[in-house]
């Protein structure tokens, strides 16, 4: 596997591109493109955005207080907060906060110094794709989340590429051992955290294997 070439004011600096190369792409959005269902299952590109702005503004008594509420369900919590979230701000004003956090170092509770990171490089996927736009982020900060992924646990990575070889096509990136399963990176990405739609451009023995882990 090729070891990520991002330092922690890399990582920083590619959050902070990040935010500001989504904003500028919901900007130019027409209204109703807002409500086109993203790669999120259950999530409009609107959920989407709003749960993006949520990173640098909910604290520990947010959380706990979400938490309850959604009974404990990490993805029922994220999910609602994100809809209550997209009910309560109006398009511009999302891409305003959005842009306004850029610079912002701080993080969910219980988050890494890449998890925000990872959050808006597959989020971009998840509004990119349906939408048919380009796939922007840099090489070097794919292969940093590629790698991110496939040994994270909590988003389930390595128990769906285990026992299987994962091997980028447009960068030099792979991971793990056994039926290969080829692709470009940003579609790699999408199967290691459990979209399907990343499937159509993979290639390779261990695709069938990696499809009945995808659900």
């Amino acid at each position: 596997m090729t070891t990520p070439a991002l330092t922690e004011q890399d990582v920083r600096a590619a959050v902070r591109d990040a935010r500001l190369r989504l904003a500028d792409t919901l900007a130019a959005l027409p209204r109703e493109a807002w409500s086109t269902p993203s790669l999120a299952a259950g999530w409009t590109v609107r959920d989407v955005a709003a749960h993006l702005t949520t990173t640098t503004r909910e604290t520990w008594a947010d959380v706990l207080r979400e938490a309850v509420r959604a009974r404990f369900s990490f993805d029922r919590m994220t999910h609602d907060v994100a809809v209550r979230r997209a009910r309560a701000f109006t398009p511009g004003r999302l891409v305003a906060q959005l842009r306004e956090s850029a610079a912002s170092d701080r993080r969910m509770p219980m988050s890494g110094p890449m998890d925000p990171l990872m959050d808006l490089v597959v989020h971009a996927l998840d509004v990119g794709r349906p939408l048919g736009l380009p796939d922007a982020t840099p090489p070097d900060v794919a292969v940093a989340v590629a790698s991110y992924l496939a040994g994270n646990r909590l988003m389930g990575g390595p128990r769906r590429r285990a026992g299987l070889r994962l091997e980028a096509t447009d960068v030099d990136w792979s991971v793990g051992d056994g039926p290969v399963v080829r692709g470009p990176v940003h579609d790699l990405l999408l199967v290691l955290t459990g979209r399907p739609a990343g499937f159509a451009a993979l290639t390779g023995e261990g695709v069938a294997t990696l499809r009945g882990r995808v659900r």
